[in-house]
């Protein structure tokens, strides 16, 4: 910032979130979800071309491009702090715990305790890329898809996802 000048602050939560529940991607997807909620098993049948074979198809491309992104970004994660590095493999394990604590005070069943656990531990490989892009548009794709796919998506399906399981059914017996 020039001098008398206070520095610019970045996005506010309120935008971020405002992001999150607008972008065009994620309104499709809570409005599926809720009309999925309300149509039930007959809409379920209806819909099933387009949740079915398509989707599969349509998320092996997403992902494949986004594998592709990733890849051609790489580089930039040589330059990053080891901090974020740690954050990476760090964060994961934090937001499982969590996770894991929440699940408990409701008294979720072992298969819901884990899979609300393997979710919070996971970096969003959809929303994350969508809301960033918009709320915080300086930010480097290099680092944050790179962050979540190389490193702590590989921690999360090596390490992180057996260790959540068998600790939750260790602990819920």
């Amino acid at each position: 910032a020039a001098h008398g000048q206070a520095p610019a602050a970045g996005p506010s939560i309120g935008h971020v979130v405002r992001e999150a529940f607008t972008d065009g991607a994620n309104l499709l997807l809570l409005g599926s979800l809720a009309i999925g909620f309300v149509t039930g098993d007959q809409g379920k049948a209806m819909m099933e071309p387009f949740s079915g074979a398509l989707f599969k198809g349509m998320l092996a491309l997403f992902l494949l491009d986004l594998g592709l992104l990733v890849a051609r970004q790489l580089p930039a994660l040589r330059t990053v702090h080891p901090a974020l590095l740690l954050y990476g493999v760090c964060g994961p394990l934090v937001h499982g715990l969590i996770a894991m604590g929440l699940a408990a005070a409701l008294h979720l069943g072992a298969g819901d305790a884990i899979l609300l656990v393997v979710l919070a531990a996971s970096a969003s490989y959809i929303v994350v890329p969508a809301v960033l892009r918009h709320a915080i548009p300086e930010a480097k794709p290099g680092l944050y898809l790179g962050l979540s796919l190389a490193v702590t998506f590989v921690f999360n399906i090596l390490i992180g996802i057996p260790l959540y399981a068998g600790v939750v059914q260790r602990v819920w017996g």
